[in-house]
């Protein structure tokens, strides 16, 4: 494989996206820096298909990334592959206002193959490369400059080790049939509406414990505030206001903005500033939560019963058995929250009962439900058995 040195210039970036453009997929991996800002400071991207790899500087003064960002989101053709990509795709939106299309992530498939429920890169190496990742520079820096040899070494082996993993792990999946398993999880990856921070919704991230509407109003208010603060200025939010600050000023707020001093987590200088006179706006035009907006009781656990918290613990005992029978990551198959609602009588919406998650678990579940189903100890293992034929 080429490796090309270090794209710090438009036209040379725009010469290998014209080149990667005709691939069938491209490996693609970032290096960003985000402790001390809002949004993630894009340090490096790194993209490689089987035949040249490369690791772009998006920092280098005047580099157009308009090609690499249209081959990642408008081009259909080339197939992303990512490890884990959650991170990286959310740079790509904050770029784009759209995330890579279609996508493929490595660490979903290793849940399908049953390697594991959050497999790391490292280890994914070493079981399909026999390779050991050298992790010196793991937590470096990526925004200063120059990079070393060292950094970019690094760097660029994501992906150039991604491109030979990536053909070993769609030929296993084509030998177990479950490559369709992947595409409603790649889809829910890749949904936009994943890495869009809106405003309105940002209350919804806060512990709290009060259900009046008055205090949940002031909660939207202010936490709608701080994300605004925190987009402004680029800093965290926890920069701003800590969570836990945002509670109790939602809870027993100032009735002037001298009180601000006395607010635990807040500096005084507060008090007369124009941060906390923003603040004291923000609760001035707070409104009532409407009824329409008022989050749902958590209902799951009282309407179980000890008897439905018993059929939940016999469900996750299933769903255990039931990994382990078909070597997939019991993830995959269904999460707590699922078994719990089936548990409690729920049946609509829940997607052990759809698709493939019903064909492999689902149906089973709901059998072990409805009473048709046991458990067996057979051969020193433990097994399910139908004790009438399910319809």
């Amino acid at each position: 494989m080429h490796i090309h040195p270090l794209i710090t210039d438009s036209a040379a970036l725009a010469d290998l996206c014209a080149r990667l453009a005709t691939a069938d997929y491209v490996c693609v991996d970032t290096e960003f820096m985000r402790e001390n800002s809002y949004y993630p400071e894009l340090c490096l991207i790194q993209i490689a298909d089987d035949k040249e790899a490369a690791a772009v500087d998006p920092m280098a003064p005047g580099i157009d990334l308009k090609p690499l960002l249209d081959l990642l989101v408008e081009n259909e053709d080339v197939l992303k592959v990512f490890h884990a990509g959650g991170q990286d795709l959310e740079i790509v939106y904050n770029l784009t206002g759209k995330t890579p299309h279609p996508l493929f992530d490595t660490q979903v498939a290793a849940m399908a193959l049953g390697q594991g429920e959050q497999v790391g890169y490292s280890n994914l190496v070493d079981a399909y490369l026999g390779i050991t990742v050298d992790k010196g520079a793991r937590f470096t820096d990526w925004s200063r400059r120059p990079l070393d040899s060292r950094q970019l070494d690094y760097a660029i082996a994501d992906v150039t080790h991604l491109s030979k993993i990536f053909p070993k792990m769609l030929n296993r999946l084509r030998k177990t049939g479950r490559g369709d398993w992947l595409d409603e999880e790649m889809e829910r990856i890749g949904n936009p509406s994943n890495y869009f921070n809106d405003p309105d919704l940002a209350w919804q991230r806060i512990r709290i414990n009060s259900r009046k509407p008055e205090v949940l109003g002031r909660l939207k208010a202010l936490a709608r505030w701080r994300e605004h603060e925190a987009q402004g200025k680029d800093l965290p939010r926890g920069r701003i206001v800590k969570d836990e600050t945002i509670a109790d000023l939602a809870g027993n707020p100032p009735k002037k903005q001298a009180d601000l001093a006395k607010v635990r987590g807040l500096s005084a200088t507060w008090a007369g500033n124009d941060i906390g006179g923003r603040l004291m706006a923000a609760l001035a035009d707070a409104t009532p939560l409407p009824a329409s907006e008022m989050p749902a009781r958590d209902e799951r656990g009282p309407s179980l019963g000890k008897e439905g918290a018993l059929v939940a613990d016999l469900l996750k005992l299933l769903l255990k058995i039931r990994a382990r029978d078909i070597n997939v990551a019991a993830r995959l198959l269904a999460r707590s929250d699922e078994l719990e609602a089936l548990a409690a009588g729920q049946r609509d919406k829940l997607p052990i009962l759809q698709g493939w998650r019903y064909e492999e678990f689902g149906r089973d579940a709901l059998a072990l439900v409805e009473g048709r189903m046991a458990f067996s100890v057979g051969g020193g293992k433990l097994k399910m058995t139908l004790t009438e034929t399910a319809e």
